[in-house]
C-alpha cells in the first residue's frame, strides 16, 4: 500500500480526514478502506459536487418561460392509431425480435427500501395468486415474445436481458436467477453488469465515512447506466449479437411490456434513435415528470419545476399542454447507446442532487454509526432520460398508452395510498379480466351473477391515483407464457363463463395452456 501517495492525493483534494481514523483499524480494515479510496477520483468527485451544488442552488428557477409542448411529428399514441397501423407496428416489431436485433436493458440497482425490504424490488412477490416475482414475471414475458417473434419470422430468436444491478443488489440478484434456473432463459442470454457508486458527501463538501474503515457510498442513479455500459463491456456484446434496439426500464412496473413490439414498431415507422413511453397525467399537479421541450432540446422536466398556471394549460381540445408523463420505459438504438455512452458525451450529462440524511460514523465514538433525523448531506445521480437533450424531431418519439394497461410502479408498503403491492397486484388482475373479457369470456359471483368489467366497478389508477373501492376485484391471472398482451386468448375462453378465482397456467415446460377455475 502507498499510504504517503495516497495521503498526498487525499490533501491536494481537501479529503484527508477520510484517513482519520487510520491508526485505529485492523490490518483488514486498512487493505479495505485503502482499496476504496484508491479506486476513487477525488478531482473529479470535487467538480461533480461543485457542478451539482450550484444546480441546486438555482434549480427555484421556474422554467415556465422556456417550456415547449412536444411538437406533434414526434408524437403517436394507442388511441389515435388505427387498428391496421396498430398491426403493422407489432409486426415490425415482431420481425426485428424475430431477427434477434431487440434487446432488453433492465435498470435494478435500487433497493426495496421504501417497500420495506432486506432484497432487490424484483424479487418481491405481491401477492399475486400465482406467488410469482416481478422477475419471474417479466423473464416469462421475454420468454413469450422470442416464441411470438419466431412465428412471425420462422428463426430461433434470443431476446438478450441486460439487468443493471450495484453493488447493493447484484449478489441477491445472481443467486435469486441461478436458484430459479433463470426462469427458463438461456443462462447467457442473462446478463449482469453493475453500475458505478458515488461517494455521499456533506454540504461542506466532505466526503461522508460510514465506518471508520468504509465511505459512505451510492449508486450513481438510473442514468449511471451509460458508464457502466462503456465499462462492463455490455455495448460490445450487444455488437457481437447483431443487435440494433434496445428497450429500457425500470423495474418496479408490474406491467411492463419489455421490448413492446408495437413501440418498438412505431419507433422505427419515425426513424427515431430515441424513445419515450408516457402516460396522460391525470391532473395538473399530479407528481410525475413530464416529456417536453425545453429551449429546443427533449427533456424530462419535474413537476416541482412547473408552475401551477404552466401546469394546468390546456390545448383546444381540452387535454393538459404539458401532459406526458414519464415512466422510465425507454427505445433506443445500438448507435445512440454507443455515442452517448462515450466519455465526451457522458459528461455532459448533470448530476441531480438529492437532500439525503446519510449514516455516518460519531465523531465522539468510531465505533458507533449516527443515523441522522434530517439531511446532512447529497447523494448525485444521474437519469437515464438525460440523454433525450441528444435528439433531434426527426431521431425522437414519443408513444402514448393508456396507464390501466402499462403502468403500476411498486415503490411503498401497503401503508401508503399508492404504488404499493396491492394496487400493483389489483392493476394486473384487472388487467387480465379485461383481457379475457376482450376475448369472449364472462365471469359470474358465487350467486351466478354476471360481473361487469371491473372499470365500471373502481378506480385502480396506476400509479399515482388512490383507491377508490378496495373491496372489489376480480380475481383472474394470466401466465405470461398463455398471453404477452393478451393475444391467443379467444381460441380458449370465448362464450365461456367461468366462477373467479381463474388462473391460466403455463410455465416453460408445458406445451399447452391449463385452466384452473375456483381453486388455486
Amino acid at each position: 500500500m502507498d499510504i504517503e501517495g495516497l495521503k498526498a492525493r487525499l490533501a491536494e483534494a481537501n479529503q484527508e480526514h477520510l484517513l482519520k481514523y487510520w491508526d485505529q483499524l485492523s490490518d483488514e480494515e486498512k487493505q479495505q478502506l485503502y482499496a476504496e479510496l484508491s479506486h476513487l477520483d477525488f478531482k473529479e468527485i470535487n467538480g461533480f459536487f461543485k457542478a451539482a451544488m450550484e444546480d441546486l442552488n438555482s434549480a427555484s428557477e421556474k422554467l415556465d418561460d422556456l417550456l415547449e409542448p412536444l411538437p406533434k411529428e414526434v408524437w403517436g399514441g394507442v388511441v389515435e392509431t388505427s387498428e391496421a397501423d396498430l398491426l403493422q407496428y407489432d409486426i415490425d416489431g415482431l420481425t426485428e425480435i424475430g431477427e434477434s436485433r431487440v434487446a432488453v436493458i433492465l435498470l435494478a440497482g435500487g433497493q426495496g427500501t421504501r417497500l420495506g425490504v432486506p432484497y432487490p424490488k424484483g424479487m418481491y412477490n405481491v401477492g399475486l395468486p400465482s406467488g410469482k416475482t416481478l422477475y419471474q414475471i417479466q423473464a416469462e414475458r421475454l420468454l413469450k415474445l422470442q416464441r411470438l417473434g419466431e412465428k412471425v419470422t420462422g428463426n430461433s430468436c434470443k431476446i438478450p436481458w441486460y439487468i443493471m444491478t450495484s453493488e447493493h443488489t447484484k449478489n441477491a440478484t445472481l443467486d435469486f436467477f441461478k436458484k430459479n434456473n433463470y426462469f427458463g432463459l438461456e443462462e447467457e442470454d442473462v446478463v449482469l453488469f453493475e453500475q458505478n457508486l458515488l461517494p455521499c458527501i456533506g454540504f461542506d463538501g466532505k466526503i461522508i465515512l460510514e465506518k471508520p474503515h468504509k465511505v459512505a457510498l451510492a449508486p450513481d442513479g438510473n442514468g449511471g447506466l451509460y458508464r457502466a455500459l462503456n465499462h462492463s463491456g455490455v455495448l460490445k456484446d450487444m455488437e457481437k449479437r447483431g443487435i440494433k434496439y434496445i428497450h429500457v426500464y425500470c423495474v418496479d412496473n408490474i406491467l411492463v411490456k419489455m421490448a413492446d413490439p408495437i413501440f418498438i414498431g412505431f419507433c422505427l415507422s419515425k426513424g427515431a434513435t430515441c424513445g419515450a413511453k408516457v402516460v396522460e397525467k391525470t391532473f395538473p399537479t399530479e407528481p410525475v415528470g413530464v416529456v417536453c421541450k425545453v429551449e429546443g432540446k427533449y427533456q424530462v422536466v419535474e413537476y416541482s419545476e412547473i408552475t401551477q398556471k404552466t401546469a394546468e394549460k390546456r390545448d383546444s381540445n381540452g387535454r393538459l399542454v404539458f401532459n406526458a408523463g414519464n415512466i422510465c420505459n425507454h427505445f433506443f438504438t445500438l448507435d445512440l447507446l454507443k455515442f452517448v455512452s462515450e466519455p465526451a458525451q457522458e459528461k455532459q450529462m448533470k448530476h441531480h442532487v438529492a437532500k439525503k440524511k446519510i449514516p455516518h460514523v460519531s465523531d465522539k465514538d468510531s465505533k458507533v454509526t449516527i443515523k441522522p433525523d434530517t439531511p446532512n448531506g447529497i447523494k448525485m445521480e444521474k437519469f437515464v432520460f438525460d440523454v433525450f437533450h441528444f435528439a433531434t424531431d426527426r431521431s425522437f418519439a414519443v408513444w402514448e398508452v393508456i396507464r390501466e394497461d402499462e403502468f403500476a410502479p411498486l415503490k411503498n408498503a401497503d401503508t401508503a395510498d399508492k404504488d404499493t403491492p396491492t394496487t400493483c397486484r389489483r392493476a394486473l388482475l384487472n388487467l387480465h379480466h379485461r383481457y379475457l373479457l376482450a376475448a369472449g369470456a364472462q365471469f359470474v359471483d358465487k350467486d351466478g351473477k354476471v360481473l361487469p368489467p371491473s372499470s365500471e366497478k373502481e378506480d385502480i389508477g396506476g400509479g399515482d391515483c388512490k383507491r377508490e373501492d378496495q373491496d372489489v376485484v376480480v380475481e383472474c391471472e394470466i401466465s405470461p407464457l398463455v398471453s404477452y398482451a393478451g393475444e391467443g386468448l379467444k381460441k380458449l375462453v370465448e362464450d365461456r363463463t367461468f366462477s373467479t378465482p381463474v388462473y391460466l397456467d403455463q410455465d416453460y415446460t408445458m406445451e399447452e395452456p391449463e385452466i384452473v377455475e375456483g381453486e388455486w
